[in-house]
């Protein structure tokens, strides 16, 4: 960091809260007015900063989950207006309330914390610029101070517990009683970089939509949807009065289903003042995911409750791009479910779930779901930061992506995994995920700076393949969750992983070739992975290809595999398509694939002309299916198909979420082949609008706010005929491919186009 001046401070004993770093100062005299002031700021934990008794940002959690061990963001802050108004002399206060966060808090699900940091540390440093161009510094150095705060625990699983009555006279110029000296931190090989990432924030507030009392004399709330984020509670009440807030996604048996948290406590408490004003309590240092509360010792009454509490839900402050809508209500409120699960599941790193005792960087969840996010929003700044920790992460593990990034599970390794190395989809994140941000938005800066990454990657891969160039020599997690696997064994796939494997190498080995040919100047490694995809792909014929076009292990997600990342031939892949069209009947139209394949299989099928099968998999209801968790009201993706099962208990095994992204992402196939706007170079310069009607569906809308503009697609049958309108901005080439039709160039601007129906269903 440029500039820079400010020291880590942490107190000088144990407060027994969250610790407030305090500094007092006054404007330079006889320069004029504040013309700019720039609060930076940075902690080994998470920080608030406070000018004279009010919060300088709605921004949340900062400056959130990073690599610790090698990189610190900061963030900066204008707070010109804060101070434009003060006059010299006046004495103001700066304060850094510092919470536990990601450093400091329990992650993983050993039930221990702490593995970046061991005490709390802030930094800050406030440029004010005058009118004359005097600049006065104010930063954080042993002259500040640290004081106890209200906040008496604090921890992201577990929740935070907030005393009111505690003397807020931190926020005032003056003494004050328990004030401690604070001494520097060393952040040793830790650089600070500055902050470039979309900032948490709240997103939404919503009000309860129900409060009753339980069959055991619980009072609960039902928020309708189930959002990340925590409670706001106004209360007035006998002073040390405790009120205790607990979070659950679901009921059971009338209850909270509390069993899915596992370890993490996800309670909250609040301690009244006893004040003649009401006491405001929110819990920032904490989040939760929940769609029901319990609310014990509310001195008040049920509707009295309803009126003090509101759900905040937050979540990094991603820009919407994408939207999808039809005449199916139930796909509708599924593409609603997706978008609400990614928007709490994109919280500082992009988390597998946000809820129980994990809430990790999972790389298989993204790896499937990138396509899918970087459609509904602008992931560009999120995901390119994200990535940035994968190759450090990677550099300090001889290579290799581990299954989480940032990666704390190094430091409590999983009983159930061998030793970790990369692996399958996983892994395989660090090619997919830049490949799909350049896709997304057409700049190839994201390929340059991830290039070292995918090549290692892919050298990984290789010096771990068999004698006969299969990957099978390592642990893979496979087709995970695969639903006819059973509850206590996700991992217990039908697919073969080794297939699995090979084919995801393939895919990956081919698109980092593809990468050297975009950045220009890598001909020998566009060489040497050409040669490695030719490699496996020779090894995938040969050992897992069978005469009659049969592939190893004859379940629907390897057909899938093999037909989208392009490892068969014309003949091989349409035998591959029959035959999975085949097994999808078979199944009664009901999902039959896990992680590794669930993302890919409505695109085999539309590719080898089953649109049909494709469509009758997608609106199945019936459990295990992408709207069967929608017809037992889930309002965001389960990890499961069957989390809830359909007698309204919760799946037994111990792993169950009802808020994961991953298996969401066929979401983008209905962006590209229900809506029908698909993107044939990169950053939508070109587009093939082509929607494929099928299903029953009679119309469907879908757009995005492209580089070059909102582009958009809606379609509906109307008297016998299939009417497209299309509206393409400056910049684009747009082809229109109706079925039955020729294609033809559509002009800038909104434009419709027809096709006689009966070619078009």
């Amino acid at each position: 960091m440029t500039n820079w001046t400010a020291s880590f401070l942490a107190s000088d004993h144990d407060l027994g809260s969250a610790p407030i770093l305090r500094r007092e100062f006054t404007l330079d005299d006889g320069h004029g007015a504040v013309a700019n002031a720039t609060l930076r700021m940075s902690a080994l934990g998470v920080v608030e900063a406070w000018i004279d008794g009010q919060r300088v940002s709605d921004h949340l959690l900062e400056p959130g989950w990073t690599s610790y061990e090698w990189r610190v963001r900061v963030v900066s802050h204008d707070v010109t207006q804060r101070l434009a108004h003060d006059e010299p002399g006046r004495t103001s206060v700066l304060a850094l309330v510092v919470g536990k966060g990601w450093a400091l808090g329990r992650l993983g699900w050993s039930g221990k914390g702490a593995w970046y940091a061991d005490e709390h540390a802030g930094a800050a440093e406030l440029r004010i610029e005058f009118e004359d161009g005097h600049e006065q510094v104010i930063a954080t150095d042993t002259d500040w101070q640290a004081v106890p705060s209200g906040i008496t625990a604090d921890d992201l699983y577990d929740g935070q517990d907030i005393d009111a009555g505690v003397s807020d006279a931190w926020q005032r110029p003056g003494p004050l009683d328990g004030a401690s000296g604070v001494r520097a931190v060393d952040l040793g090989e830790r650089q600070l970089v500055a902050d470039t990432v979309p900032p948490v924030r709240p997103l939404a507030e919503i009000a309860p939509v129900e409060v009753w009392t339980s069959p055991s004399g619980a009072t609960l709330m039902d928020f309708g949807v189930n959002l990340v984020g925590w409670l706001r509670v106004r209360a007035s009440g006998t002073a040390g009065t405790v009120l205790t807030l607990r979070h659950a996604e679901v009921l059971e048996h009338d209850e909270l289903g509390l069993r899915p948290l596992r370890t993490a406590e996800a309670t909250d408490h609040l301690t009244l003042s006893g004040g003649d004003e009401p006491d405001v309590f929110e819990p920032r240092f904490t989040f939760h995911g929940f769609r029901y509360a319990s609310v014990d010792g509310w001195p008040g009454t049920l509707d009295e409750l309803c009126d003090a509490v509101t759900a905040v839900q937050v979540g990094s402050d991603l820009t919407r791009t994408g939207t999808f809508s039809s005449s199916h209500d139930l796909l509708n409120t599924f593409h609603d479910n997706v978008v609400r699960g990614m928007q709490g599941n994109f919280l500082s790193v992009p988390t597998d779930c946000p809820q129980r005792d994990e809430r990790l960087g999972w790389t298989g969840d993204i790896a499937a779901f990138a396509p899918t996010a970087s459609y509904l929003f602008d992931t560009k700044a999120f995901l390119s930061d994200w990535l940035r920790d994968v190759w450090l992460e990677q550099q300090h593990a001889d290579g290799i992506i581990p299954f989480v990034v940032p990666d704390v599970l190094k430091y409590q390794p999983a009983e159930d995994f061998p030793d970790p190395d990369a692996t399958a989809v996983w892994s395989d994140a660090g090619v997919w995920v830049p490949w799909t941000l350049y896709q997304a938005y057409g700049d190839a800066t994201v390929l340059e700076e991830q290039f070292d990454s995918m090549a290692a990657h892919l050298r990984r891969i290789r010096d771990h393949l068999s004698p006969e160039d299969l990957w099978d020599t390592v642990f893979q997690f496979g087709d995970w969750l695969d639903p006819d696997a059973p509850p206590e064994d996700p991992a217990a796939a039908k697919a073969d992983k080794g297939v699995v494997a090979t084919i995801c190498a393939f895919r990956s080995a081919t698109l980092v070739a593809e990468a050297a040919d975009v950045l220009g100047g890598h001909e020998a490694e566009g060489a040497e992975f050409r040669e490695l995809a030719g490699r496996l792909q020779a090894a995938f014929r040969t050992h897992y290809l069978q005469d009659d076009g049969r592939i190893l292990s004859d379940c629907t997600t390897v057909y899938t595999l093999a037909i989208v990342f392009g490892i068969l031939d014309a003949e091989d892949e349409q035998r591959a398509g029959d035959r999975l069209a085949e097994l999808v009947a078979a199944s009664g139209y009901r999902i039959s694939t896990g992680f590794a394949g669930t993302p890919f299989i409505t695109d085999a099928l539309t590719q080898t002309g089953h649109l049909d099968d494709a469509y009758r998999l997608l609106l199945q209801t019936e459990c295990p299916s992408w709207l069967y968790p929608v017809t037992m009201g889930a309002t965001t993706v389960w990890e499961r198909w069957d989390s809830m099962l359909p007698d309204g208990t919760i799946n037994p095994g111990q792993m169950t979420s009802f808020n994961h992204y991953a298996l969401g992402a066929v979401a983008d196939w209905t962006h590209r082949v229900v809506g029908g706007l698909t993107a044939t170079a990169p950053g939508y310069a070109s587009v093939r609008i082509a929607p494929q009607p099928g299903g029953g569906l009679m119309w469907a809308s879908t757009s995005i706010d492209s580089v070059h503009g909102t582009i958009a697609v809606r379609w509906e049958l109307v008297d016998g005929e299939l009417v497209v309108e299309a509206t393409v901005p400056e910049g684009v080439s747009a082809v229109v491919a109706l079925p039955g039709a020729e294609e033809q160039a559509a002009p800038t601007g909104t434009s419709t186009f027809r096709a006689p129906v009966g070619a078009a269903v």
